[in-house]
């Protein structure tokens, strides 16, 4: 038999349900893992819920939580930054996450060159690595795929966590949407903490002006690679959750995502196959 894989859930899949509600979708889909997100406004965290109640909620339904997302942009590192992560350590810990998501700034109007962009990335690493051991926390290191990111492959996070000595409490976050932007090619199994999911389907708007209003759930008509990346990962040995991170108004708009989001596992189910001895 075909064993599952370890489905995840963002909360941006469901960004107006109270928490209770959405717990209770993801026990539903047979998802016992979340990501929390401190960028949505009328829920937890910026509704300022205590981040006891997140963990005792979490704790009574059985649910894991993977990460805070996010730290943005991690890569400038300032006084301003450094507060920003303390805050965020603080509430991980206490809720019970296992780690931050870190996003690097993506910005047209960025005036860093390359070289300034490599040393500002190893600052901000070499400052939060001290931060994030001391609350027991991983740091999912997230590069963004659009041209106007600072970070855009996986390649340049994993030299960059190498080259501070950050094995220890530094992962990747592989992002099907913007693996796919970047056009990379390289993957990391053994650096990757978590793999977020979503899918593109629009033919009409150019690879350039792909944006995350665009990302929907994985189906037939997926444009990204989805399963092929999937597929990917578990051949070269990833055994960790793929969270569902659908940013499309279309998803948030939905009456019932539960059918939806089950279509999408069902589909990405059959389309990788997965071999025998490959669950996590």
């Amino acid at each position: 038999m075909t064993p599952s894989l370890p489905f995840a859930l963002n909360r941006i899949v469901a960004p107006t349900l109270p928490l209770a509600e959405f717990l209770d979708l993801a026990i539903a889909l047979k998802a016992d893992s979340i990501e929390l997100r401190n960028d949505l406004s009328g829920i937890e965290i910026e509704d300022g819920t205590p981040p006891e109640r997140v963990r005792e909620l979490c704790r009574a339904k059985g649910i894991r939580v993977l990460s805070i997302n996010a730290l943005y942009p991690f890569d400038v590192w300032n006084d301003a930054r450094r507060a920003q992560a303390l805050k965020l350590a603080a509430y991980a810990r206490a809720c019970g996450a296992e780690g931050l998501v870190l996003c690097p700034l993506n910005d047209p109007a960025d005036p860093r060159g390359r070289a300034e962009r490599v040393r500002g990335l190893r600052t901000a690493l070499t400052a939060l690595a001290p931060i994030l051991r001391e609350h027991g926390l991983l740091g999912f290191v997230e590069p963004l795929g659009f041209e106007s990111s600072a970070l855009r492959r996986k390649h340049d996070a994993v030299e960059a966590i190498k080259g501070i000595g950050g094995l220890d409490v530094f992962r990747l976050v592989h992002d099907t949407f913007h693996h796919h932007l970047a056009g990379e090619q390289e993957f990391f199994p053994e650096l990757t903490g978590i793999v977020h999911i979503s899918g593109v389907e629009d033919r009409q708007v150019p690879p350039a002006e792909i944006r995350d209003g665009h990302r929907v759930l994985v189906g037939e008509a997926d444009l990204l690679g989805n399963a092929e990346q999937i597929r990917r990962l578990l051949a070269l040995g990833y055994r960790g959750p793929f969270s569902f991170e659908p940013f499309a108004e279309s998803v948030h708009a939905l009456a019932a995502i539960r059918p939806a989001l089950q279509e999408s596992m069902r589909h990405l189910q059959a389309s990788v196959a997965i071999p025998e001895g490959c669950a996590a």
